[in-house]
């Protein structure tokens, strides 16, 4: 499954010299995290997130007195800093460079560049022109609407090569079957983590209505 196939294509966005209190206001009417900031041709400029909103408050705190902290402090540095987020427009304080993705990244991978950035959306772009955005909740529809293609063999493809995928995954005396939706776990494996892997790894596929874990437990001296 592809990006475009989940992502939200009707996006609000903001010019950059929207002013910041109208941003704020944007996104509490609206009920949404973030907003674009795109120029007059649609092109992705940054954006603003609920983040930079609140760090507007946090970096309002008076900074903690004290005789080493002051040996080290950087007053242009210091002074930049509030200059950036205490800005009066949305070009001012927004994210520069965000993450983005286009349509054709798989859902998979969008999702790992959300977790490994820590970030809740992604902006869709198209030779840097927005066209959609990908939040955390795109994503979840995605998992709870999986591609129609669940027969048992389209299962059995999909548990092997995730199996093959996977280092740890390689138990060469586990083998499964699948039939009507289910896959049965049979054979040997003398580590319980990756019985357990091998089950999730089954339960994850599409199309699949049940797992029946019939692995037996060996014991790692039985081997030595």
């Amino acid at each position: 499954m592809k990006v475009r196939d989940v992502m939200t294509r009707k996006v609000v966005s903001v010019p950059g010299d929207t002013p910041v209190m109208a941003v704020a206001r944007l996104l509490a009417d609206r009920g949404i995290s973030a907003v674009p900031v795109t120029d007059s041709w649609g092109m992705l400029l940054g954006i603003v997130s609920e983040a930079d909103l609140i760090r507007r408050l946090s970096t309002s705190d008076a900074p903690e007195p004290g005789f080493l902290r002051s040996l080290f402090y950087d007053r242009d540095q210091a002074a930049a800093r509030y200059a950036a987020v205490h800005g009066a427009t949305a070009s001012d304080i927004m994210t520069r460079h965000p993450v983005t993705v286009t349509e054709e990244v798989t859902v998979e991978h969008a999702a790992h560049l959300l977790e490994t950035h820590n970030v809740r959306r992604l902006p869709v772009v198209q030779d840097g022109m927005l066209v959609g955005i990908l939040s955390r909740a795109d994503l979840l529809r995605a998992l709870l609407s999986p591609e129609t293609e669940t027969t048992d063999d389209a299962i059995r493809s999909a548990v092997a090569a995730e199996i093959a995928r996977l280092p740890w995954a390689d138990a060469p005396y586990v083998f499964f079957e699948v039939a009507g939706g289910t896959v049965t776990l049979y054979g040997f494996c003398h580590s319980t983590a990756v019985r357990r892997g091998l089950v999730a790894i089954a339960a994850s596929v599409p199309g699949v209505q049940k797992v029946e874990d019939r692995i037996t437990d060996v014991k790692p001296n039985r081997w030595v």
